[in-house]
């Protein structure tokens, strides 16, 4: 029989005033004593031990939305998703409500004629999201809906800012921003989640929408979100894989950095968000996990476009279990600290759950 070693957490360096509170050792125990197997004999003690769960209520389910009436297209590099007309999407609003998902994101698929440099069907009050949000409080259903605040869906060029000379402009882009908030918050939404990465964007709608009485408003920021290689079929879902031009590096944040995600996320909690998300999900779980640890505020996750695809297509080909592997990657976010996951699993995630 051998002694196993102490558990001890690492120490890292920290600087005066963030050190926590020492750690007393952990000790780890001995053969044959110690079995951790024990507890994983059962099914039932397997649950009972278990440190993390996921449950429909950790899940908000993005959905996409069309012109027409009772139509659905489907989305190519996204199997099992679909573009859906404004009465399909109230319809599947209160699937998600029965399956207790508590909050669904709308995306719209905007017709290439009313893309303009300026965004402007942006600020149109009847522009898709606007429809499909009163559509779905006309219906009653007691569901949250969370729209985001970019441009990206409205531009020419495909960007979620303004464009001059070339250039992403930052400041002027505000002022579209803050019109697009408005709009969307007069339409009903609960939450405004503002994805464009401008900085100080968070604190000019929060500004916003307290000078226009909408106190109880909730943002969402898309706090660290990443210029990564992951959203393409998101881009083609909502139609701006054609109309974007370059790339969106200068606004979005480099893959290779961690410490500017903790900086990005203390500026937008300063400047007035309630909750923070970090995009892509499951390739930036430590990103998650720091956000958590750091900041101890509501942290969520987009599990993006390309992760589903991934996923789906690998077992579509018989090469994974696909609801085994869905239900593992959500439960990895819940593990890394995530209180909540944007993902196109929702529906059958919450089905399989109940199943289980």
């Amino acid at each position: 029989m051998t002694d196993m070693q102490p558990l001890v957490r690492p120490a890292g360096p920290q600087p005066a005033g963030l050190r926590e509170p020492a750690q007393p050792e952990l000790k780890a125990g001995a053969f044959p004593a110690v079995r951790l197997r024990r507890n994983r004999m059962h099914a039932w003690s397997r649950r009972l031990v278990a440190e993390h769960v996921l449950t429909s209520a950790d899940l908000i389910w993005p959905l996409f939305v069309a012109a027409g009436s009772n139509s659905r297209g489907a989305v190519a590099s996204m199997p099992g998703v679909e573009r859906l007309s404004v009465d399909l999407a109230v319809a599947a609003a209160q699937e998600a409500a029965a399956l207790g998902i508590p909050a669904i994101a709308l995306f719209p698929y905007t017709d290439p004629n009313l893309r303009t440099d300026d965004g402007r069907e942006a600020f149109n009050p009847d522009n898709l999201v606007c429809r499909a949000t009163r559509a779905i409080r006309r219906a009653g259903i007691e569901i949250g809906i969370l729209l985001d605040v970019a441009l990206d869906p409205y531009t020419s060029h495909g960007h979620d800012g303004l464009m001059s000379a070339g250039e992403i402009i930052n400041d002027e882009t505000l002022e579209a921003l803050v019109r697009q908030a408005l709009v969307q918050v007069e339409a009903g939404c609960d939450i405004i989640a503002p994805s464009d990465m401008m900085d100080g964007r968070v604190g000019a709608i929060r500004r916003a929408l307290e000078a226009h009485g909408h106190r109880n408003v909730q943002i969402m920021a898309y706090a660290a979100k990443y210029a990564s290689a992951f959203y393409g079929p998101f881009r083609d879902a909502v139609g701006s894989s054609a109309t974007l031009t370059g790339d969106k590096r200068t606004y979005q944040m480099d893959p290779a950095n961690t410490d500017e995600a903790l900086r990005e996320v203390a500026l937008d909690i300063a400047e007035g968000a309630d909750m923070v998300m970090v995009k892509p999900g499951m390739p930036y779980l430590d990103i998650v996990r720091r956000v958590k640890d750091r900041f101890g505020v509501p942290t969520f996750a987009y599990q993006v476009s390309g992760e589903y695809a991934m996923l789906t297509a690998a077992a579509q080909n018989g090469w994974l279990d696909g609801d085994k592997v869905m239900l593992e990657s959500l439960l990895a976010f819940k593990r890394a600290g995530a209180d909540g996951i944007l993902t196109y699993f929702a529906m059958d995630a919450a089905k399989a759950l109940r199943r289980a």
